[in-house]
């Protein structure tokens, strides 16, 4: 028969050779006599640990320390099993032990990262991930959480490189490609976001985050089938997967599928009840079917789950503003300096935020452009008020609209957005405006025309398109594909060309148009094309002063026809963009507009045949 000490050294020597559950029975055997042997107790509880036995782990190495206080190992591998049970305070304090016993113990600066990480404090965490990796620079694990800390903290930058030191150490890391691609992601790279997931997907085919990952990556770049198939192909591994029903609702609803969008997230609260991107997510989805009080209450439930949730803020701004309730909407669009689709778009100057709060008597307040030109276009009216105000104005502006912008009846000075700026007092990106002035409905300063058109450009169009026989009218059917709603608010060439047989003087006022548009429009030489004289939007402002009226989707083009007080009719989806609010025909932001509405989603033929019919009543055959 073995003697104990025999037993422990075969027992010891299967553990280091990776045997771990014929070491743990060996261990058990020597326990009923030797259940005060500290060292015992904790080489049975590292093992157990090593299997994922953690409940039966954490007992052993707690009465190993029971016994022996002093052992920084025991300390170290206990705060590993208290992190695993979500015990972090206890983790903590347990690293601190085994690093006051053993000051150079790499591992328990590591651990003790992650146990900070979990505490949510990632400013501690990365100092200790940086002690482990000063005294282990090839201490894969640790560059790996550094990574993690970094990405808590917004420095996806610095998480990418991380994330290479670790893989560069580690290749087969699968969390690691996988994480590297989130930064990626974060960083505006999902081509290379894909590849890294495809890594991690090589590594371990059913890793469930990466398949999430990836679709979400396809998402990014507009491949919606493929990205689906990702999120499907979860769900057949993990049918109770709460992100993947929620990942799969938004491409849904990307697609076009609003009721099919629903029963996902549905899906996804019912697995997952505090899941507040879903609350969000719904609450965009019904709001696309009208279903507007129950979309503000999936809203309210999301700000309820977590108050500062900057995407739910902003998109609950915006069904307060379509239905008309604009000081609470404008408040709430303020939110939109912080959603993630948004934030990296908008400067971070040390001057003050202007929004209404200080005199700008004798001040120089810089005005940003912000989002779409339609969007500059809008809110530039606002500028005469801050002069008013005894404001010097810089007005920072993409190129294309200098020279438009330049004719708004204010003192100012514009600004070529990418160049330098002057020196200013303080700074209001130009949609805060309304927030800034309390805008209500009744109070929009809707005086118009605001924006003109330079006279050198209109002669010069004038004598191109010669004399006048016809009504003459300018289209634009499609806005730019990359618009995050364009497939709600741009109609197909083929819908929109039924109008075109009503005998009018037609002409095109797109810059950019589909591939397959410009095909089917060496069929249709009635509709003129002038892209390549329009140059930039003095150029469109100049010919649009030449029609009778402008008949376009949602678009820069409404918002010009509206600025120079043209008749325009503005052409609809079923929901649509917050501006222009429900069940009117007109807007308050622009007297000369019409509003033509789809009664259902995707309904344009409708839209096309009222259209249809008021023109013929401008222009009987």
């Amino acid at each position: 028969m073995n003697s104990p000490q025999t037993l422990f050294n075969t027992a010891f020597q299967l553990h280091q050779s990776g045997r771990v559950q014929e070491a743990i029975r060996l261990y058990c055997a020597l326990l009923p006599q030797q259940k005060n042997n500290a060292h015992l107790l904790f080489l049975l509880g590292t093992a157990n640990a090593q299997i994922g036995q953690i409940g039966i782990a954490q007992q052993h190495l707690k009465r190993s320390l029971a016994l022996n206080p002093q052992n920084p190992f025991a300390n170290h591998n206990h705060a590993d099993v208290l992190l695993s049970l979500k015990r972090p305070d206890e983790a903590l304090a347990c690293c601190d032990k085994a690093l006051t016993l053993k000051p150079d113990f790499a591992e328990a600066h590591n651990t003790r990262g992650r146990a900070l990480q979990a505490l949510k404090r990632p400013d501690e965490a990365l100092t200790s991930y940086d002690q482990a990796l000063s005294l282990r620079p090839d201490y894969a694990e640790a560059y790996y959480n550094r990574g993690v800390a970094l990405q808590d903290l917004q420095r996806e930058d610095e998480a990418l490189a991380s994330y290479d030191q670790a893989l560069s150490l580690a290749p087969g890391m699968v969390q690691g490609h996988n994480n590297r691609g989130l930064a990626l992601q974060e960083l505006r790279r999902p081509d290379e976001a894909l590849a890294s997931y495809d890594k991690a997907l090589s590594l371990d085919p059913g890793h469930i985050e990466a398949l999430n990952n990836r679709g979400n990556a396809l998402q990014d770049l507009k491949r919606l089938d493929e990205a689906l198939a990702c999120y499907d192909k979860v769900l057949s591994l993990k049918p109770d997967d709460a992100e993947a029903h929620y990942n799969r609702g938004t491409v849904l609803q990307d697609l076009g599928r609003p009721d099919a969008a629903l029963a996902s997230y549905d899906k996804a609260l019912s697995l997952r009840p505090d899941y507040l991107e879903a609350y969000n997510n719904r609450g965009n989805v019904l709001q696309s079917l009208l279903r507007l009080d129950e979309a503000r209450a999936s809203f309210d439930k999301a700000q309820t789950l977590k108050p500062d949730h900057a995407e739910a803020c902003w998109n609950k701004s915006l069904l307060l503003m379509l239905t008309g309730q604009y000081i609470e909407g404008w408040e709430q669009y303020e939110w939109r300096f912080k959603t993630r689709a948004m934030k990296h778009h908008y400067p971070d100057f040390s001057q003050p935020a202007w929004r209404g709060q200080d005199s700008l008597q004798g001040k120089t307040l810089l005005i940003c452009a912000e989002q779409g030109f339609g969007d500059v276009i809008q809110f530039c009216r606002y500028l005469p008020q801050l002069s008013q105000l005894g404001a010097r104005i810089l007005f920072e502006v993409p190129k294309a609209l200098e020279s438009l912008v330049s004719t708004l009846n204010c003192p100012m000075t514009v600004v070529t957005k990418g160049s330098a700026l002057p020196p200013f007092d303080a700074y209001c990106p130009v949609m805060s405006l309304p927030h800034a002035f309390k805008t209500t409905v009744e109070t929009i300063p809707a005086t118009v025309p605001y924006l003109g058109s330079e006279r050198s450009k209109v002669e010069a169009w004038h004598k191109k398109l010669g004399e006048k026989t016809r009504l003459r009218i300018g289209v634009v059917w499609s806005g730019a594909a990359g618009h995050k709603n364009d497939a709600n608010r741009s109609i197909r060439l083929e819908d929109f060309l039924p109008l075109t047989e009503r005998p009018v003087e037609w002409h095109s006022l797109q810059k950019i148009y589909r591939p397959q548009d410009l095909d089917k429009l060496g069929l249709h030489p009635e509709i003129h094309q002038h892209q390549d004289d329009l140059n930039d939007f003095s150029d469109t402002a100049a010919l649009i002063e030449c029609m009778d009226l402008v008949i376009c989707v949602d678009t820069s083009v409404a918002h010009v026809a509206g600025a120079l007080g043209k008749p325009v009719w503005i052409l609809l989806p079923f929901s649509p963009d917050f501006r222009w609010m429900l069940e009117r025909d007109d807007t308050p932001w622009y007297p000369s507009a019409r509003l033509f509405r789809q009664s259902g989603i995707g309904d344009w033929q409708s839209v096309i045949a009222q259209v249809g019919s008021e023109l013929q009543k401008m222009s009987p055959q």
